[in-house]
């Protein structure tokens, strides 16, 4: 329940989402045959907009931003949700799921997406665009707090590129604006039709994976297609302030971050063994390289684009493909999973205490972290942080998993590889997520995408903190 000192905050983003249901009705000049269905969006986005108004002339106190973070992402899911609701082709449950995966940049869906009105497609891709930059982020390009800074950390972007956090605000909102133009054109190039590489460019960037085809990138057939793909992916799941040196030039630097060495060791490593397992298993080997290279890299920047049915696949195969899910992308970027930083700095504390085993006792052995522009020495309390962090995902998704394999009747690997999707916010299916799914299983799911969105403490500090 919001406490007054909740509530102008809480206005200005029910202002804000609800605006966000009109930017759909700018296609219909294109689609004139979805006019008819104008309505689903007009009425929720003006009722939110009046209730936020109201919200807006109450009284206020301060209140801690995690709890206004998680107001903002709880009431986007369930506004969000209600275009689906009044298509009338899914129930509640399947309304919401549609909602949070859109949100959450996740990518599972219970739409069957070529009788899908054109109007749908764009809600769904526009959704993850906007839940790639995130409510705040959004808020605070057109409105600013006293506790702006406070708001934008509490949702998971940790680094300030510029002296306030407004021209942060508007430096991100560009490069991705940037990106998403230069993708749109690429795609379209490439002979993709122009509505779809509008749709994809935004998904693609916010590593989201949503697709106007069953068959996801792969019903196009075109290797072009697929490299666009991977460099949009790329530019998603890289954290925003490495974006910035990517933005002005500064290559140097940009290959020097921690992250991107270890995003590219692990693409160098993971690729060829996973493309053995493959060609070992009867794929062709041009096939094989092909399909280890694009799913691969999908999956560990958690953005959930296909090329291929995963049904054939050995279990080897499927299980680094749960692993990558599980590693997932930068921090601070669109990506979910456990974060690269955090799983480099653990390995690093791993290496150095395998060392210290077999070097004298006395000897200091000094563990640096490279942000780009500058390097940091590894403290206790960060490696702490990422351990507690890790251990805790670890534990949800063996739980997660154990009950999906339950209620879904599936087997184990089925299981993990489904919950490892929707807690990485990845959005790959092994073909457990659609219409027929057991409303439990699609809870299960929802509950996973949610605190993997929200990085669980944000939740916990919510629910939890005084």
């Amino acid at each position: 329940m919001l406490h007054r000192e909740e509530t102008p905050v809480a206005g200005k983003m029910m202002i804000l989402e609800g605006s966000i249901l009109f930017v759909p009705l700018l296609i219909l000049p294109f689609y004139t045959q979805d006019i008819r269905l104008a309505w689903q969006f007009f009425v929720p986005a003006v009722v939110s907009i009046l209730l936020g108004l109201f919200v807006c002339r109450m009284k206020c106190r301060k209140s801690s931003s995690s709890r206004m973070v998680v107001f903002a992402w709880l009431y986007g899911f369930l506004l969000a949700a209600i275009p689906f609701l009044l298509y009338g082709n899914v129930n509640p449950v399947q309304a919401l799921f549609e909602s949070v995966s859109g949100f959450t940049t996740t990518g599972l869906s219970v739409l069957n997406v070529e009788k899908t009105p054109h109007i749908f497609l764009f809600y769904r891709g526009f959704l993850q665009y906007v839940g790639g930059l995130g409510f705040v982020m959004m808020m605070l390009l057109f409105i600013q707090e006293k506790d702006s800074a406070d708001l934008f950390q509490a949702e998971g972007h940790p680094d300030k590129l510029m002296p306030n956090i407004g021209k942060t605000a508007k430096v991100i909102a560009l490069m991705y604006s940037f990106f998403l133009l230069i993708g749109t054109i690429l795609y379209t190039v490439s002979g993709m039709p122009v509505f779809d590489s509008l749709v994809h460019s935004m998904c693609a960037l916010s590593t989201g994976g949503f697709s106007n085809r069953l068959d996801s990138i792969g019903a196009y057939h075109s290797l072009l297609i697929e490299w666009i793909t991977i460099f949009l992916m790329l530019i998603g799941t890289t954290n925003f302030s490495l974006l910035l040196l990517l933005f002005k030039g500064k290559i140097k630097e940009f290959c020097k971050a921690s992250e991107i060495r270890f995003l590219a060791g692990l693409t160098l490593v993971c690729v060829p063994i996973m493309a053995f397992f493959l060609i070992k298993s009867g794929t062709a080997p041009g096939e094989g390289w092909e399909l280890s290279f694009f799913n691969a890299f999908s999956a560990l920047s958690t953005t959930g684009y296909s090329t291929c049915s995963y049904a054939s696949w050995p279990q080897a195969a499927l299980g680094l493909m749960i692993l990558l899910m599980i590693i997932g992308g930068g921090i601070g970027s669109t990506a979910g999973g456990i974060k690269l930083g955090r799983v480099f700095k653990l390995l690093k504390k791993l290496i150095n205490n395998i060392k210290k085993k077999m070097i004298p006792e006395r000897t200091v052995i000094l563990t640096y972290y490279h942000r780009g522009t500058d390097k940091e020495l590894l403290e206790q309390p960060e490696v702490e942080e990422a351990s507690t962090y890790a251990q805790s995902y670890l534990i949800i998704f063996i739980i997660g998993t154990i009950a999906l394999t339950y209620f879904s009747g599936s087997t184990l690997l089925e299981g993990a590889f489904e919950f490892a999707s929707s807690l990485g916010t990845v959005g790959l299916s092994i073909g457990l997520t659609g219409m027929e799914t057991p409303t439990i299983c699609l809870w299960i799911e929802i509950i996973g995408m949610i605190l993997g969105r929200l990085e669980i403490f944000v939740l916990l500090q919510a629910f939890c903190k005084r």
